[in-house]
């Protein structure tokens, strides 16, 4: 054992602990310790707590998502990095998506001598904080859904995972980026509608296809990531999306994000049309808010105390507004996209289709209660009736079918 390596474990414990002066001189005791040993203490106790998480289900992208929501820049970024040192260690084979997420991550590795002095702009006391923070991080995240094989696993049957690169893809993500782009409804509206309608016959063929295969697919899964603000309402969102193209999807608000369990091709399409809705409904809420009366937060004359007073009142009815109209938004667009998917499915004349889509449903509902036997619901509030009726109205602006005009809103009341 080094002499840096007790230093490091009473910095980790320190740094879980509330005694923040603790903390403060087990950090003092590490900057004055040998730099080169404390240096490989940590490099060495950071790769193998990575190194143990991806047997237990997590990918490099689930573990920067979360690392950029709970460290420093810095610390997600050594993090990161440290990602790119420890692939060196890992045992064959390792998979190319793991390989395609580092790069996509940007890790890089150059050399374990005087690493982290590399990475901390001359701030070295910051940097070892930093990097404490993030072991103390990787070593206290939970097992979670075992989605794609892990480096080292034996080769066995995996579920696929969602297809990225067809032409078919790349013209639904041509249109939707139009739609979010556009400054006129109507357009936008007929842009939206023409991605929709080729992911369903996509996902339909897909469906037929595979049906005669000799190695049919299984149910794959993907995360979509829940960030603050309204995370609730975005994870409603991933939720009525999923459900409207065959698929189940489990919320983790405490790591800040939703399991989607699907078909290739529908967690395809889960994925484009969340991300697509999701630019579309902020940009509608943005611009309700701004359109709204006297909640819109100006504070007129009064004594600065009034003025205060004001504005955290302003600041509540904001967020209540922002809320309920996300979570109208949501559960209306859910009702319209099941409705476009029914009507594609009984636009093509096929007899084998009805059952093969249920075999594939039942078979998405049994991988997520094998993944996911203890999920708990989550009770929908609704805080503002204006931001509920404006949400649901936008919600109906976004048509889905090209070859009918949009409906009338729906101005109803929101549920209790």
């Amino acid at each position: 054992m080094s002499s840096a390596e007790p230093l490091l474990a009473d910095a980790l414990a320190a740094a879980r602990g509330t005694d923040v002066r603790a903390a403060e001189r087990t950090l003092d005791a590490l900057v004055v310790a040998d730099g080169a040993a404390v240096d490989a203490a940590l490099l060495t106790r950071l790769s193998r707590a990575v190194g143990r998480l991806w047997p237990r289900g997590w990918q490099p992208v689930d573990l920067d998502r979360l690392a950029t929501r709970r460290l420093s820049p810095r610390g997600a970024r050594l993090l990161r990095d440290a990602l790119a040192a420890q692939r060196r260690g890992l045992p064959a084979p390792v998979p190319a998506w793991f390989d395609e997420q580092l790069t996509e991550l940007g890790a890089r590795w150059d050399a374990d001598a005087g690493w982290l002095d590399r990475r901390a702009d001359g701030d070295r006391i910051t940097a070892l904080r930093d990097a404490v923070d993030a072991l103390v991080l990787v070593e206290g995240l939970p097992p979670i859904a075992l989605l794609r094989p892990p480096p080292g696993a034996v080769a066995v049957p995996f579920a696929a995972a969602p297809a990225t690169g067809s032409r078919m893809l790349d013209r639904v993500r041509a249109l939707l980026a139009k739609a979010e782009s556009s400054g006129y409804p109507a357009e936008a509206e007929a842009f939206t509608a023409k991605a929709q309608e080729l992911m369903a016959r996509h996902s339909i063929d897909a469906a037929l296809l595979d049906a005669t295969a000799e190695r049919p697919d299984q149910p794959g899964g993907m995360r979509l990531g829940t960030d603050a603000p309204y995370a609730a309402a975005k994870a409603l969102l991933i939720q009525e999306v999923a459900a409207a193209n065959r698929c189940e999807s489990v919320w983790s608000d405490d790591l800040g994000f939703a399991t989607v369990l699907g078909f290739p091709a529908d967690l395809a399409a889960v994925d484009l049309l969340h991300t697509s809705l999701l630019v579309q409904a902020t940009a509608a809420m943005l611009r309700g808010r701004s359109g709204r009366g006297a909640g819109s937060g100006r504070s007129g004359r009064g004594t600065d105390s009034d003025r205060s007073g004001r504005g955290m009142r302003s600041g509540r009815r904001t967020k209540g507004y922002d809320e309920s109209f996300l979570n109208a938004f949501a559960l209306r667009i859910g009702e319209r996209l099941r409705a476009a998917s029914v009507a594609a499915t009984e636009e093509r004349d096929d007899e084998r289709l009805l059952p093969v889509l249920a075999s594939r449903s039942d078979a998405v509902r049994s991988r997520a209660d094998q993944l996911f036997p203890g999920t708990t619901r989550h009770r929908l509030q609704v805080r503002d009736s204006e931001g509920w009726s404006s949400g649901t109205t936008a919600a109906d602006r976004a048509s889905l079918d090209a070859n009918r005009p949009a409906p009338r809103p729906v101005h109803g009341r929101p549920p209790r």
